[in-house]
């Protein structure tokens, strides 16, 4: 059965949009119809079958978009199967370990019953927008630690969970 998925992230800079085109383009060589949109763009959850959301890390917040996605989506979000993911360490730790939810994200866990979460790392390179970014970049901290092929890995296995039809 082909099932429609959403996949929704809230980013500033790019980067998580980058992991969320990476999850979508995954889920429909897996046979899945996806759509893929900004957090803060989303009127309507109903129409899909199963939606992943994605935030950005900041400070130990997942992006506020993706905070306001959930909060305005709560019901729909709790009657289907829900995954999230975080992006953001800027060091290699999201690769070597699974790194536990933030507590904003453990409690929108809570709220939707979600099916799970995963953090990938981050990317902030020259040209980030916002006085923090800029001042990471200035000592040095930035650079670009996602892992895309860990990002396929569970893109595929959320494929297998939704019932998606698997190619071999």
């Amino acid at each position: 059965m082909n099932r429609k998925v959403l996949v929704a992230y809230g980013t500033t800079n790019g980067s998580t949009a980058r992991i969320a085109e990476t999850v979508a383009a995954v889920l429909r060589k897996e046979g899945t119809t996806v759509d893929t949109a900004p957090a803060a763009s989303v009127d309507d959850v109903t129409p899909y079958d199963a939606v992943v959301i994605g935030g950005a890390l900041y400070a130990g917040r997942w992006h506020k978009d993706a905070r306001r996605f959930v909060r305005r989506h709560r019901r729909a979000l709790s009657e289907r199967p829900v995954w999230l993911f975080s992006s953001g360490p800027l060091d290699p730790s999201a690769s070597e370990r699974d790194i536990p939810p933030v507590p904003g994200v453990r409690r929108v866990m809570a709220w939707i019953d979600a099916q799970e979460h995963v953090t990938f790392g981050g990317c902030l390179e020259e040209g980030a927008d916002g006085f923090v970014a800029r001042m990471i970049l200035r000592n040095g901290k930035g650079g670009d630690f996602r892992d895309f092929p860990a990002i396929e890995r569970w893109a595929a296995r959320v494929a297998r969970e939704i019932g998606a039809p698997v190619k071999t």
